[in-house]
């Protein structure tokens, strides 16, 4: 830790070890080294989701979301056949329950084709029953490209990759200050000390709080909303062959609950999005009073709540009622019960909300002296961590 680097990299999920990669692959002589607060990778986001390959559905053409998600599921693609990784592209269905939806579900199909989505079609009410039979819908749109895989298992194949490269990781380091001079150096809060020339911010859930600690401010705060799942019974994992999504709020950067096959086994029913009183909240009792006084007082964040206050109320009540979430389900799969339902994991989303309450649904990242701030990377951020990981990379290497 004595030692000088060239680059340190602030947070091993997902994003951060593969900038970390792509560092060591375009720059092998770099001195390069992980800060990680936590005892492994992958520990929150990363390892916590839903492990969904991504398509770029979803994602507005030309966006970073949508440049990257493409890029990033192909790079990632070829990534798990070199290192024989396990995926599966199973493909998934979105459902319209109602009329209402049938306009955005078009409108996402349409988005589809402009993102370079080949074999992605409409389905029927009938048609729908053709990939899953306990599925009931109106209208519906078939995407093969979507897939599943586990980016734990990503992450710990990255690590080893950067450590066979010569690349650095001290774990344990939760990273309390960042003085710029000469080199830019950060600080922990057992003062130990490391410096760099520069410093990468993948500090996830916690970005914008490294981002000013040297002094910047900046125009974004993290709000964490967690995401709650079931699990289905094995006897009756039979109702959900692959992956169901409904037709998404156009207003809100959540997907809806929905059902995931994992790849390692079982299936998944959520994720509900709750604003969550710590910045790692993962149960419905975690609170840290500081951090959810920021997020009350936040500009942004009180104009979102005044617009999405109903919206907010009806995920609670889905986050307390198993009955309530049970019901939001058969909007998808009728057949599904309570009893159905077991108690699965849950996530904590790191949304980013500017000053004028804007939830940010693109990839945000900032450039300032001595530092490159990864300060809004939801999903698909898994999916798209390699292209991001190779852009931050160049950015990086325009320093030296």
């Amino acid at each position: 830790m004595s030692a000088k680097y060239d680059v340190i990299i602030i947070g091993s999920g997902i994003v951060g070890l593969a900038t970390a990669y792509s560092l060591l692959i375009e720059k092998p002589e770099i001195k390069l080294l992980i800060l990680e607060k936590e005892n492994d990778v992958a520990h929150h986001q990363t390892g916590h989701n839903s492990g969904v390959i991504h398509s770029g559905l979803y994602y507005k053409p030309g966006s970073l979301k949508a440049l990257n998600c493409i890029n990033g599921y192909k790079m990632l693609i070829e990534f798990c056949e070199q290192n024989s990784i396990k995926y599966d592209l199973c493909g998934k269905i979105v459902v319209a329950t109602n009329q209402n939806e049938t306009v955005q579900l078009n409108m996402l199909y349409e988005r589809g084709i402009n993102n370079g989505l080949l074999g992605i079609k409409k389905l029927s009410k009938e048609e729908i029953k053709e990939y899953e039979p306990y599925c009931t819908g109106i209208e519906g749109i078939y995407v093969p490209q979507t897939g599943i895989i586990s980016y734990k298992e990503v992450s710990d194949v990255l690590l080893n990759l950067i450590l066979q490269k010569g690349g650095e990781i001290k774990f344990g380091f939760n990273v309390n200050g960042i003085k710029i001079n000469s080199t830019v150096s950060v600080f922990s809060k057992e003062n130990e000390k490391a410096e760099a020339k520069l410093i990468i911010n993948c500090g996830g859930l916690y970005s914008d709080k490294i981002a000013t600690m040297k002094g910047d401010k900046i125009d974004t705060k993290i709000i964490p909303f967690r995401g709650e799942y079931y699990k289905l019974i094995a006897q009756r994992q039979y109702l959900v062959k692959n992956l169901i999504y409904p037709v998404p709020d156009p207003n809100f950067p959540f997907l809806g609950v929905h059902f995931t096959r994992m790849i390692n086994g079982g299936v998944e029913a959520g994720p509900n999005a709750v604003f969550a009183f710590k910045r790692e909240g993962y149960k419905k009792t975690d609170i840290n009073f500081k951090e959810l006084f920021e997020s009350l007082t936040w500009p942004g964040f009180i104009k979102v709540a005044l617009k999405y206050w109903q919206t907010g109320l009806g995920e609670y009540y889905r986050s307390f009622s198993k009955q309530a979430f049970t019901k939001a389900l058969q909007k998808l799969v009728p057949d599904i019960k309570e009893e159905d339902l077991i108690a699965g994991g849950s996530g904590v989303r790191a949304q980013a909300c500017d000053r004028t309450g804007g939830l940010l649904d693109d990839f945000k990242i900032l450039e300032t002296e001595g530092m490159i701030d990864i300060l809004n990377a939801p999903s698909p951020a898994a999916t798209s961590s390699l292209s991001i990981g190779k852009t931050v990379a160049e950015m990086a290497i325009k320093r030296f």
